[in-house]
């Protein structure tokens, strides 16, 4: 696992040992990045289920002003802290050690919005859906803001979530990843 872009490209990041983790494949990541390139720059990036911080370190890397990573996992958390000392990106970066659902009350409470927002919840457990309604609940994504969710390839994410409508999905091997945006109004 490493940077593939910007600032820390090449930079190798530490992952936690076990399969509690599943860091975001390099040619996913890659992949992602192509596509949001134009968004990046100067965003504020929301990493949910960070993990190590993979996918918020590229986008810090690529010119994000500041990543905010949400991961309830304390040995995750641990890592993903060194990673950001590993790149010195620990000013431009926020980690809550909290439930990714509770953490999103959290930064609606503080006003806090999002441009990029990236989830890449455990598989199998049906967050997905749960995560975008409170993203929503929550007023975390700007009003032109892009929500990025990476899933298993099998699990199929619905057209519409409330207000935000799938605009993309893409494939890699059995992963996808799915793109929603707030629907224009009607």
């Amino acid at each position: 696992m490493r940077v593939i872009g910007g600032l820390a490209k090449g930079r190798r990041l530490k992952a936690v040992k076990g399969t509690k983790t599943r860091p975001t494949a390099d040619r996913v990541k890659e992949s992602l990045f192509n596509i949001i390139r134009e968004k990046v720059a100067d965003s504020n990036f929301l990493d949910l289920y960070a993990g190590t911080g993979n996918v918020g370190i590229e986008a810090l890397s690529r010119g994000a002003a500041q990543a905010v990573f949400i991961e309830q996992d304390r040995k995750a958390i641990k890592i993903l802290k060194e990673n950001l000392n590993l790149t010195s990106f620990q000013q431009k970066a926020e980690v809550y050690q909290q439930d990714v659902l509770v953490a999103l009350d959290i930064l609606g409470r503080k006003k806090r919005t999002f441009s990029l927002i990236f989830l890449d919840p455990p598989y199998y457990e049906g967050l997905e859906e749960k995560t975008l309604e409170k993203i929503l609940l929550s007023k975390v994504l700007t009003p032109d803001g892009l929500i990025i969710v990476e899933h298993l390839r099998k699990n199929i994410l619905p057209a519409k979530v409330n207000i935000l409508q799938l605009v993309r999905t893409e494939t890699y091997g059995d992963t996808a990843m799915s793109f929603y945006r707030k629907r224009e109004e009607e």
